[in-house]
């Protein structure tokens, strides 16, 4: 009789929960593909956004473990278990999560949108935070620079994103600003045609626009000029680095007098 007993008891069981599991069954294959599409769909969107791929795969795996976290609930839901507290014991932990990781997560969401605006790429000479070096990689919290001494520099995505950042690539040409001082005895127009001269005679600085010359002010001790050119980024350095070295050379060849600090001493008789 306990045999037959235990025997009922099972067929009751089996014959109350095995729609439900059947059905939770059928709901988690069909929403697997369906979610499966779901991201894929998303992967191309992101595609024809040109989002960069490891971006792509980050939200990728992002969407695919919420939408299964989902499916979950819908299927324990299915099987009669009370997803309301479920979902609560999730938010409360997401929530916890979130306070602990709270600067990490700044970070995250700046690489986020650094990836998905694109101040910068990869290979970029930029300036941001007191630092200045090329984009060796972008990363999810992290941006790495290689600075002009060959350091390796990282600074928190959190940060990057909130700052003034300066990308010298992002132009094919630059504009350089070299402040020329002469002293008041010399000539300003003939140190006018000499910086002219110099960077109309160097291969690399922009004939179009025109370099230019001005008097930008009226100092203390000197005159002095403002020296305007364009050159694209690849020459930007060795045009400027030639221009220094060559107006020094012209004006000691011709006469005109860089002026420097003077010290006078006045000696009082008492």
């Amino acid at each position: 009789m306990e045999t037959q007993m235990w025997i009922d008891k099972g067929i009751q069981l089996v014959m109350e929960y095995a729609p439900k599991i059947l059905l939770a069954i059928a709901i988690w294959f069909i929403g697997l593909w369906i979610f499966g599409n779901i991201v894929k769909y998303a992967r191309k969107i992101m595609e024809k956004r040109r989002y960069e791929a490891g971006l792509r795969n980050f939200l990728a795996t992002l969407l695919s473990w919420a939408l299964k976290i989902l499916l979950i609930i819908v299927i324990l839901g299915t099987l009669g278990v009370e997803t309301m507290s479920f979902a609560a014991v999730i938010a409360s932990a997401g929530l916890a999560i979130g306070l602990a990781l709270q600067g990490s997560l700044a970070n995250f969401a700046g690489g986020v949108l650094i990836l998905i605006f694109k101040p910068f790429r990869v290979g970029d000479f930029i300036e941001a935070q007191g630092l200045s070096g090329t984009v060796k990689e972008i990363g999810i919290v992290n941006t790495t620079l290689t600075t002009f001494g060959n350091q390796l520099a990282i600074i928190p995505n959190g940060k990057l994103s909130n700052e003034n950042i300066v990308n010298y690539s992002a132009e094919n040409i630059r504009r350089e600003n070299i402040i020329a001082g002469i002293s008041y005895d010399s000539n300003i127009k003939k140190a006018k045609d000499i910086l002219l001269d110099i960077v109309n005679s160097k291969e690399g600085v922009l004939r179009d626009p025109a370099p230019m010359v001005i008097v930008n002010e009226l100092a203390d001790s000197s005159v002095n000029l403002s020296l305007r050119y364009w050159a694209r980024n690849e020459d930007f350095w060795d045009c400027r680095w030639y221009v220094l070295e060559e107006m020094k050379n012209r004006f000691d060849s011709e006469g005109i007098e860089i002026p420097y600090p003077h010290q006078v001493e006045i000696h009082k008789e008492v």
